[in-house]
């Protein structure tokens, strides 16, 4: 896109730009790659390699290599283990407290809703491929990315699986925010990655509904109205009180920003949320499939 606002009202890279103030922060890969190349310099004056450096550590080879690369995110033990063999500088420590969270391994087409998602006051998701990321357990998240066609190699692997879940810090991290989820039945009943790993997102799932702040819905199976049959679709709404929408296909995805089209995908989601079955009522339908897995 290299225009202004599109004939459907998505914006242009220009006009993103602007969309928000939350828009403006420094690409959070720049710190990422930054951490990684203190890292990957220190372990080297060490005259360490990546498989020494990951026995001491703790963590696999690809670990480290996606951490030095600014593919992954590094937890609060790798950079406390990390400081600890590579001389207790304080280099890492300090560094860390730079680390911009969410968007390694984040498509690039994601990214800017993502930095929305970090501000809105309400966020609404209607699926029917899959568990929405912000629910998926970490076996199912693999499972997704196992498939992925042309095959993903490791460290891209571990990267997107790692963004996936640090993402979804952002529902216990954002307590005030409303969180609601509208997904088809048949999402939830189909064995992704098998039974134990559906085992495990249902009790995920169901963990994740006793939040006040989220609600869960499934759109059953056997249903005569239905106002998602466009596809799915995400919604945010932002402090200033401003209504956003996110559409995503194959190897693409659009922020719809032009007022009337937004509230129009906004209606949608409001019925479709009329049409499901109650999140009490959810619950149950999810209980009973786990309880016969």
């Amino acid at each position: 896109m290299t225009g202004g606002v599109g004939a459907g009202g998505e914006l242009t890279a220009t006009e993103a730009a602007t969309a928000c103030e939350a828009e403006r922060e420094p690409d959070p890969s720049d710190s990422l790659r930054t951490f990684g190349a203190v890292v990957q310099a220190l372990r080297e004056h060490a005259g360490l390699s990546r498989v020494q450096f990951g026995e001491l550590v703790r963590f696999s080879k690809h670990t480290v290599e996606s951490v030095e690369l600014g593919r992954r995110m590094p937890d609060a033990s790798f950079v406390e283990r990390a400081e600890e063999v590579l001389g207790n500088t304080g280099a890492l420590r300090r560094s860390a407290r730079f680390l911009t969270r969410g968007e390694a391994g984040l498509a690039a087409w994601f990214r800017q809703w993502a930095r929305l998602e970090r501000v809105a006051v309400s966020l609404g998701t209607y699926e029917c491929r899959l568990v929405p990321g912000l629910l998926q357990s970490e076996g199912y998240a693999r499972a997704a990315f196992e498939t992925r066609i042309p095959p993903l190699s490791d460290e891209q692997m571990e990267a997107q699986v790692a963004a996936r879940m640090d993402r979804q810090g952002l529902i216990r991290a954002l307590p005030n925010t409303s969180f609601s989820f509208v997904m088809e039945e048949c999402i939830v009943q189909r064995p992704l990655g098998g039974e134990e790993v559906l085992r495990d997102q249902l009790d995920h799932i169901l963990d994740l509904a006793q939040l006040r702040n989220l609600s869960v819905q499934i759109m059953p199976t056997r249903t005569m109205t239905h106002a998602g049959l466009d596809g799915p679709l995400a919604l945010l709404e932002t402090p200033e009180g401003r209504a956003l929408a996110y559409s995503e296909g194959q190897e693409s995805g659009r922020l719809i920003a032009a007022p009337q089209q937004a509230a129009v995908l906004h209606r949608r989601y409001a019925t479709l949320r009329a049409q499901a079955l109650t999140p009490h009522d959810s619950v149950g339908l999810l209980e009973r499939i786990r309880g016969e897995l």
